[in-house]
């Protein structure tokens, strides 16, 4: 504490090189989607573009199916976001309010899957879909047809539910005083009713911040998109969408286009962020705090 006193402008140096490496790309990424063609590249590097033109943006109009794209990709997001915040909500609790045999072993194999990349999961998770009984063609034993892989179920099942999320909301609702949930129990409340009642409010801050983490992660997702677009090319996402355009620009005109699409995909999260943000930091702040 004296030392931070005495060097306060340490502080506010170290402060400040973060957010220039934080936000130098962004600001770089935004001025690209402005460039004209060859601009990009070219040395000594500029980061100001010669002219700000918006033929960027109007190719990757033209270019992209944006509209289905979006489609997609807010479907997608929007669905594996509730799912996760209903999951991890609803096991949380159990896990750290209710008794029963094997909660302890339960959680610890929760636990056990924050220790694999998820990308591990994606073959077995598309060999499910593919073979799901009585969708998209398949008979009773799951052959003969494509299974969920050719519908916009087969881009959020394997999000549906997170192992993050379920340890993160089980930490914060230990610290939710028993009396509160008994007190509820005596005066005739089921569980769903003291869960939602009593925890879920108690809860909101690191329900947003859960939140706004798997929105970010299911809007960006890209590997388990591509994968699935394989199978019904309909089923792109904004990420795969805009990554496809290096197959048919011209590499001079490339980079700027695809700076535009990345904006545009950028927006919705910065939107919700700016939203949010209050109850984020209130969030991160507790999950320092726990």
């Amino acid at each position: 504490m004296r030392r931070r006193r005495r060097f306060p402008w340490l502080s506010y140096l170290l402060v400040g090189a973060g957010a220039v490496v934080t936000v130098v790309p962004f600001l770089d990424m935004l001025l690209t989607s402005f460039k004209g063609a060859g601009e990009y590249g070219r040395l000594p590097y500029r980061f100001l573009p010669e002219a700000f033109e918006l033929s960027n943006y109007r190719e990757a109009f033209v270019r992209l199916d944006l509209p289905l794209l979006f489609r997609n990709s807010v479907v997608a997001t929007a669905v594996i976001t509730g799912s996760v915040l209903l999951t991890s909500s609803l096991a949380g609790y159990a896990l750290a309010k209710l008794r029963f045999p094997g909660r302890d072993l339960i959680f610890r194999l929760v636990l056990a899957t924050m220790m694999f990349p998820p990308f591990v999961f994606f073959v077995p998770h598309f060999l499910i879909l593919v073979h799901w009984p009585l969708a998209g063609g398949n008979g009773l034993l799951g052959d003969g047809g494509a299974g969920l892989t050719v519908s916009l179920a087969a881009l959020v099942m394997p999000f549906l539910v997170s192992g993050f999320g379920i340890f993160l909301m089980r930490q914060f609702i230990v610290s939710v005083p028993d009396e509160m949930l008994e007190a509820a129990r005596i005066d005739g409340a089921g569980e769903f009713t003291v869960w939602w009642r009593i925890v879920v409010p108690q809860t909101r801050p690191v329900a947003v911040t859960l939140a706004l983490l798997t929105f970010v992660s299911a809007w960006n997702e890209y590997i388990w998109a591509l994968l699935v677009s394989t199978a019904n090319p309909r089923l792109m996402t904004l990420p795969v969408g805009i990554q496809t355009l290096q197959s048919y620009l011209d590499p001079n005109r490339m980079v700027p286009v695809m700076m535009a699409g990345l904006m545009l995909s950028v927006l919705p999260v910065l939107l919700l962020f700016l939203l949010l943000q209050k109850y984020y930091i209130r969030g991160v702040m507790l999950s320092g705090l726990k």
